[in-house]
């Protein structure tokens, strides 16, 4: 079996892989709030992961990995979004979920097996919370319940910082109910127009940490495999997590590998809509189709920061357009089922080296340009796609990739040029002929003259 290694936050160094059961695997990754639409780094985070799963059911199994990753679907950017529209927040919630999985799919980001709402596990999350405080672990205070760092001595050590460090690098609420400044809220009080629930302490809601740890324990058990999540997720949030759950069920591990992604830049500057340099999903694929931003997430080690530009995106087109170009030119021959080549599985399981996994297709494409004979092609363009599939890859179709997103008109337009100019270079009409070519030419589109007929594509 091939031995896949990871970069584990919690040991800060890469470390070989061991599964608690390798007949159940199991992984969590935090998912996105639902108030907006998603923005690059709700994109990147999945990609990511998406990778990891494939390695994962290819090394295990499919059967044998369960993925799980959540939906924030009560929080106070949520009330927020709700008293700037004020659109009920259930439509928010939905309408913003829905973008979410089409953006994913998009991305061809297969789903998990489980993709848990917080607003599904409340009640367990108030057990989550009683068991904290039978522990001793957590207090009640001004109507809120909070976790006592102080109590759990273990608390830092994910994020490898010092009490000091923490309190001067996060936003923490200073109250004068709270034993220690860094302590956080488990549940809080909500008014009469906010989402609440009935608590032994009162109507409200849980806090954010809370929630990952309640639905994670819920559907993976106590002690399981991988957490991941963006790195900016390492404090408070992964922190908090780690200490809660561990409260709650003394003797567990919780995860066993924190595996985080890099911080997102855009042109070398933190995205942020302070600096204007802050992108949706949706406005990216204005300018390009999701494959060659799935493809820029992947030339980028996951774990070392990345960095988006759109030459950068432009440049991912171009390479999937010479991929792509290469499954045309092979599209008379059908591909085998094969499995993914040792050296690509070989290149993910060193701890996700995409950058590598990629340069072995680039080498698949120039050999599957040279290849001579039936057989050679066959082969190469059934690895090609087997080696790709592990990467999330080539999952377009290489005609409709060059033609683009048109409409039927549109097509038919072009189509019926490709034809009149046919006709002209059959009556030896070449002035004509030339002439269509240049016109569809200065539109955009480069047509190909072959022994089966003339095939078009975008530029």
């Amino acid at each position: 079996m091939t031995q896949i290694y990871l970069h584990n936050t919690l040991k800060q160094h890469k470390e070989a892989f061991y599964p608690i059961a390798e007949n159940n695997v199991r992984m969590y990754v935090c998912g996105p709030t639902v108030y907006d639409k998603a923005h690059l780094g709700n994109a990147k985070t999945p990609v990511v992961y998406d990778v990891l799963y494939r390695l994962l059911c290819q090394v295990y199994g499919k059967e044998h990995v369960t993925y799980v990753s959540n939906i924030t679907d009560v929080d106070d950017k949520i009330l927020n979004k709700h008293k700037e529209t004020g659109k009920p927040i259930r439509e928010i919630t939905e309408q913003t979920y829905n973008w979410y999985i089409e953006d994913m799919a998009k991305l061809n980001v297969l789903a998990p097996n489980y993709r848990p709402r917080a607003t599904e596990y409340i009640a367990d999350m108030i057990e989550l919370i009683k068991k904290l405080l039978a522990n001793g672990y957590a207090y009640e205070a001004e109507n809120q319940v909070l976790f006592d760092v102080d109590a759990f001595p273990g608390y830092g050590a994910l994020s490898g910082r010092s009490m000091k460090e923490m309190l001067a690098g996060a936003r923490i609420e200073v109250a004068d109910y709270k034993k220690n400044p860094a302590d956080f809220i488990l549940w809080k009080p909500s008014e009469a127009d906010q989402p609440g629930w009935d608590s032994p302490w009162g109507y409200g809601r849980p806090g954010w940490h809370l929630e990952c740890s309640a639905m994670s324990s819920k559907l993976l058990g106590n002690d399981f495999d991988i957490h991941g999540g963006g790195s900016d997720l390492i404090f408070p949030h992964h922190e908090n997590e780690l200490a809660q759950s561990c409260g709650a069920f003394p003797g567990t591990h919780f995860a066993h590998y924190w595996v985080h992604t890099g911080m997102l830049m855009i042109n070398g500057v933190k995205m942020s809509k302070s600096l204007g340099n802050f992108y949706t999903v949706e406005e990216v694929l204005e300018k390009a189709p999701a494959e060659a931003l799935r493809l820029l997430f992947l030339t980028t080690h996951y774990h070392q920061p990345f960095n988006f530009t759109f030459e950068g995106l432009q440049q991912a087109k171009a390479t999937l357009d010479k991929f792509y170009n290469a499954l045309l030119k092979n599209d008379d021959i059908s591909p085998q089922k094969v499995e993914p080549s040792k050296r690509i599985i070989d290149a993910l399981a060193d701890d996700l080296n995409t950058p590598l996994a990629l340069s072995y297709l680039h080498e698949t494409v120039n050999e599957l340009n040279k290849a001579q004979t039936d057989d050679e092609r066959i082969r190469l363009k059934s690895q090609l796609l087997a080696d790709a599939y592990m990467l999330g890859l080539l999952y377009n179709d290489a005609q409709k990739w060059f033609k683009g997103e048109n409409n039927k008109d549109e097509t038919a337009e072009i189509e019926t040029l490709i034809a009149k100019r046919t006709e002209a270079k059959k009556n030896k009409d070449w002035a004509t002929a030339d002439a269509i070519r240049n016109e569809l030419k200065d539109k955009g589109i480069v047509l190909e003259d072959g022994p089966n007929g003339t095939t078009w594509k975008r530029a």
